[in-house]
């Protein structure tokens, strides 16, 4: 267990350089049971910079979310209010949990509001993060971002059989960095750092196959077995593989949209912990959303319940338009 001294000093990177907190500032802190020690700590933080943070324990919402995947996500009316209301937002509850919460319309509210919003993955106190290494992953988001400008399309491979070409023609990217700006997307830090798109929605087709962590299925880390989705016009119209396959088809069906790939995102951090929620974010990675992208990501069109996420490991990944390369077998070639 990390000491006061190490968990202070993470805390500090939150505040100071991740959320760039200031004198007067309103701080609204969301945390959980498991979670309310550390919200003590970024409070503290936060006071010392003279701003104004408040906790919020939303462990009902919380607990009653991780239990059933179709919970509404949707934030108490006070505590979206709150979140309007606020300078910068600290999201330290469960990770998966935080993850969903992204997607609901109180986040992108706050984004209009010019907000600064993040969730803080665990292990703080043993981080071991400089500015200097989230600025290499921001650096990296940004020349992707300029390399896919224009771009029609993409193709994604892997040795495991993923195949399929998505279409991000005149969608915006969302640089989803550690080192967040007023206004910007919600994401994970410090860990993690990613570039994603609303997919076109009937524009990604091929085979996605899902090696690495699923999201809205109950699982720990990764998948034991693969799962396959077929894709066609943007639509999974098969989803194969062993149980955990089929725990997905029970989540998604009857949900409105939840067939639908609304998200392409990629990973641009070297730290980003392989077997959590945060690998989405890892070099190397690739993952698709089954869902929602309207909320959350510019120019995104599909309205849905669900918003989950799918990973493939070692990935490849071609600008179709240009034959440049971004990935090669989970390395960054760009």
């Amino acid at each position: 267990m990390a000491d006061a001294a190490a968990i202070k000093s993470d805390a500090e990177l939150v505040v100071d350089v991740c959320m760039s907190v200031e004198a007067d500032d309103v701080v609204t802190i969301i945390t959980d049971d498991e979670n309310e020690h550390l919200a003590r700590v970024l409070n503290e933080v936060c006071l010392e910079r003279g701003a104004w943070p408040v906790i919020v324990n939303n462990e009902a919402q919380v607990r009653r979310g991780r239990a059933d995947t179709h919970f509404p996500m949707a934030p108490p009316a006070q505590l979206h209010q709150a979140m309007l209301a606020s300078d910068e937002i600290i999201i330290i509850t469960n990770l998966e949990w935080a993850n969903r919460f992204a997607h609901v319309s109180a986040v992108k509210g706050a984004c209009e509001h010019n907000a600064k919003i993040a969730s803080v993955e665990p292990g703080m106190g043993g981080w071991g993060l400089t500015k200097e290494k989230l600025l290499l992953a921001q650096r990296r988001a940004l020349d992707a971002i300029e390399a896919l400008d224009g771009v029609e399309k993409l193709r994604i491979t892997t040795k495991k059989g993923s195949d399929f070409t998505v279409t991000i023609k005149d969608r915006p990217a969302l640089e989803i960095t550690s080192i967040k700006q007023r206004g910007q997307m919600m994401g994970p830090l410090p860990l993690w750092a990613e570039v994603a798109y609303a997919a076109v929605e009937d524009g990604t087709d091929g085979t996605v196959v899902v090696d690495g962590v699923m999201l809205g299925i109950g699982l720990p880390g990764q998948v034991e077995n693969d799962i396959t989705w077929t894709v066609e016009r943007g639509r999974a119209v098969k989803i194969e593989g062993g149980d955990e396959a089929e725990r997905l088809r029970k989540v998604i069906d009857g949900v409105a949209g939840a067939d639908v790939i609304g998200e392409f995102a990629f990973g641009v951090s070297e730290v980003a912990p392989f077997g959590t929620p945060s690998e989405k974010g890892r070099v190397g990675t690739v993952h698709c959303a089954l869902g929602d992208n309207h909320n959350a990501y510019p120019g995104g069109q599909n309205v849905s319940a669900l918003h989950l996420d799918g990973v493939v490991l070692e990935a490849s990944m071609q600008i179709v338009d240009t034959g440049r390369w971004i990935l090669k077998d989970g390395e960054w070639v760009l």
